[in-house]
């Protein structure tokens, strides 16, 4: 099966992730946690912060996808998840939100945005085992039928990056949603050896 590399062209305005979609399934395999306040306030207990923690991107893991009759893998570098998640708060989407990659949202917002650097790193202590290099994203959910309906409800489980990548073949920027269409170029022996030196 082809194994494809993608990555982000910086001076073409239009690469790089669009939008964060919520989403029952995660490509990447990574679900968040609903973060709640753990601190007790007179009265109010466990008052609910309404904030999504989880894994944006993870460098160098395979993603499956289907097109058609094509089943290809995509990848994402270690460099390439650094400016995707930097070109995606530089050119101003942070408020850009979808439910399953089809219904556009409102009331949702990152505020928290980091690249993991080592073991020690916080997601540790909410308990997500992610591979350093991963791009962690924290979400406020501000939207009550967002978070009742699909949060608590469990029916969305992890995010889920829509946005346009070129491949290392050069090709113009195509989509990556979860149909994405891309065509497939044999890079398997450049990702086995990559995957080798881990």
């Amino acid at each position: 099966m082809d194994i494809i590399e993608l990555f982000i062209d910086e001076e073409d305005e239009v690469s790089g992730i669009e939008a964060v979609s919520i989403v029952e399934s995660p490509a990447i395999e990574s679900d968040f946690i609903a973060l709640k306040n753990q601190e007790f306030k007179f009265a109010e207990v466990n008052k609910e912060k309404r904030i999504l923690m989880g894994a944006a991107l993870i460098p160098n893991k395979p993603i499956y996808r289907k097109n058609d009759e094509n089943e290809y893998y995509i990848y994402f570098s270690k460099d390439t998840v650094r400016k995707a998640s930097e070109l995606f708060f530089i050119r101003g989407n942070q408020n850009n939100s979808t439910l399953e990659h089809n219904v556009p949202l409102t009331g949702l917002t990152a505020v928290e945005s980091w690249i993991v650097e080592d073991e020690k790193d916080k997601t540790r202590f909410y308990g997500l085992d992610v591979p350093i290099g991963t791009w962690m994203l924290s979400m406020k959910v501000q939207n009550d039928d967002v978070w009742n309906d699909y949060v608590k409800s469990g029916k969305v489980k992890g995010f889920s990056i829509e946005g346009y990548f070129a491949d290392k073949l050069e090709r113009p920027n195509e989509p990556v949603k979860q149909e994405a269409e891309l065509e497939a170029e044999q890079l398997l022996s450049k990702l086995k050896d990559l995957f080798k030196n881990e």
